[in-house]
C-alpha cells in the first residue's frame, strides 16, 4: 500500500506543477479555435511548397490538440481538398510545437527541452516532407484518399468535425469579448481538456509507479548511460519504441519522459519520445482506417524515421554548443503542494478554467461533449449551437 500511494504522490506532484500551464495552453488554443474558421485552414493548405508547410505548422501550433483529434482533423482536412503533406504537417505541429507543451517541459526538465521541441519539430516537419517527396508513390497517395472519403470513424471525429468559430464579423478583440466569442471559447477549451484528460491522467499515472518501482539501474543499464556516444546513437532510435509501446500520447507522456531522462536516456532519446506520440499503437490502427493499410505502415516508416532524425539534430546539436543539461540534476516533482509561484499560477487559471466551464455548461456545451466521439455528420448539424 505504501508503494502504491508513493506513487499517487507522484504522479500528484507531477500534476500540480504543470496544472497552469496546460490551462494557459488550452486556452490559447481555445480563442484561436474561436476565431478561426476551418475553410480558411483548409484553402491555405493546397499544396507541399515550403511557405505551404510554415503555415500548416503555424496552424497546428496555433490549434493545439491531443494526438487523436489531430489525427482526425488532419484526415478531415485531407478530405476537403488539403495537401496530404501539408495535414500531415499541421498534424504534427498541434500536438508537438505547442506552448503548452513547451512550458511544461520547461518547468519539469529546463528550458533546453523547450528549444529542442521546436527546433526538432520543425526539423521533423522538413524531414517528414523531403520523405514523402521522394518515397510517397501517387498510387499510394490515391489509395489513401480512396480510403479517407469512406469516412471510417476513428477517434473524436465529432471534436475534430466540430467548426465552434464566431460567425460574426469585426475585429478580432470585438469578436473574442463578445458572448458568442466568450461561448466558443468556453466549448473549445472544456473540449480539448475532454480529449486530453484520459491521456494525461493514464501518462501521470504511469510515470509515477515507474518513478517509485522501477530503480535508476535499470534504466541506466537500457540506455547505455555512462557510455556517452552509445546513449547518443541510441537514445533517439529506442526512445520511439518506448513511446509506441507506452499507449500514451500527446502531453500525457512527457511526465513518462522526465523519468526517463532522469533514468538515463540521451538528450535525443527524450526528444524522440516526446515526438512519437503520433506512433502509438491506437493511433497506428486508426491510420489504418484513415488511410488504408499499405499507408499505414507508410506513415509508421515515414513518421519514425523523421523522428530519429529529429532527434540526432537536437542530440549533436545542442552537445556540440554546450546546451545539454546534466541528468546529475534531473529530479521527479515528489514535494506535493507548497505555496509558491507555482501555487498562485494555479488558483488564478483554475478560476479561468472554472469560469469557462461555467459557460460551457450553461450554454448547451454538455449536448455537445456527448458528440465528441460521433460521426462527422451528426456533429456538423449541431455547429454553433449554444452561442
Amino acid at each position: 500500500m505504501h508503494a502504491v500511494l508513493h506513487a499517487l504522490s507522484i504522479a500528484g506532484s507531477m500534476a500540480w506543477e504543470i496544472a497552469w500551464a496546460l490551462i494557459l495552453g488550452f486556452v490559447l488554443s481555445a480563442v484561436v479555435q474561436a476565431l478561426v474558421r476551418k475553410s480558411t485552414v483548409v484553402a491555405l493548405l493546397g499544396d507541399d511548397r515550403p511557405r505551404t508547410l510554415a503555415i500548416a505548422a503555424g496552424l497546428g501550433v496555433a490549434s493545439s490538440s491531443c494526438s487523436y483529434a489531430a489525427v482526425a482533423l488532419a484526415r478531415s482536412l485531407f478530405r476537403k481538398g488539403a495537401n496530404f503533406t501539408a495535414a500531415m504537417a499541421f498534424e504534427i505541429a498541434s500536438t508537438n510545437l505547442v506552448v503548452e507543451l513547451g512550458v511544461i517541459l520547461a518547468l519539469l526538465m529546463g528550458w533546453q527541452f523547450t528549444a529542442a521541441e521546436f527546433i526538432g519539430g520543425t526539423v521533423m516537419i522538413v524531414a517528414l516532407a523531403v520523405l514523402f517527396r521522394l518515397l510517397l508513390p501517387a498510387g499510394l497517395l490515391r489509395e489513401a484518399r480512396a480510403q479517407a472519403d469512406r469516412g471510417l470513424a476513428g477517434s473524436m471525429e465529432g471534436h475534430a468535425a466540430m467548426d465552434m468559430s464566431v460567425r460574426r464579423h469585426g475585429t478580432f478583440a470585438r469578436r473574442l469579448f463578445s458572448r458568442e466569442g466568450f461561448t466558443a471559447t468556453a466549448h473549445v477549451f472544456v473540449m480539448e481538456w475532454a480529449a486530453i484528460l484520459r491521456d494525461l491522467v493514464v501518462g501521470l499515472l504511469i510515470a509515477g509507479a515507474i518513478a517509485a518501482w522501477v530503480p535508476d539501474s535499470f534504466w541506466r543499464s537500457f540506455f547505455f548511460a555512462g557510455h556517452p556516444l552509445a546513449s547518443a546513437v541510441w537514445g533517439p532510435l529506442i526512445g520511439p519504441l518506448v513511446a509506441i509501446a507506452s499507449f500514451v500520447c500527446s502531453i500525457g507522456n512527457v511526465p513518462l519522459a522526465v523519468v526517463l531522462w532522469k533514468g538515463g536516456i540521451s538528450f535525443g532519446g527524450v526528444v524522440a519520445f516526446i515526438f512519437a506520440d503520433l506512433l502509438i499503437l491506437p493511433i497506428l490502427h486508426i491510420y489504418r482506417k484513415y488511410y488504408g493499410g499499405r499507408t499505414a505502415l507508410f506513415l509508421l516508416g515515414t513518421f519514425y524515421a523523421a523522428v530519429v532524425i529529429a532527434g540526432y539534430v537536437v542530440e549533436f546539436a545542442f552537445r556540440a554548443l554546450g546546451l545539454v543539461p546534466d541528468q546529475a540534476h534531473a529530479t521527479v516533482p515528489m514535494e506535493g503542494v507548497s505555496w509558491n509561484y507555482t501555487s498562485w499560477l494555479n488558483v488564478a487559471f483554475l478560476l479561468l478554467a472554472a469560469a469557462l466551464l461555467m459557460r460551457f455548461l450553461r450554454t448547451g456545451g454538455p449536448a455537445m461533449l456527448r458528440m465528441m466521439g460521433g460521426s462527422p455528420g451528426a456533429v456538423n448539424e449541431h455547429e454553433g449551437h449554444g452561442r
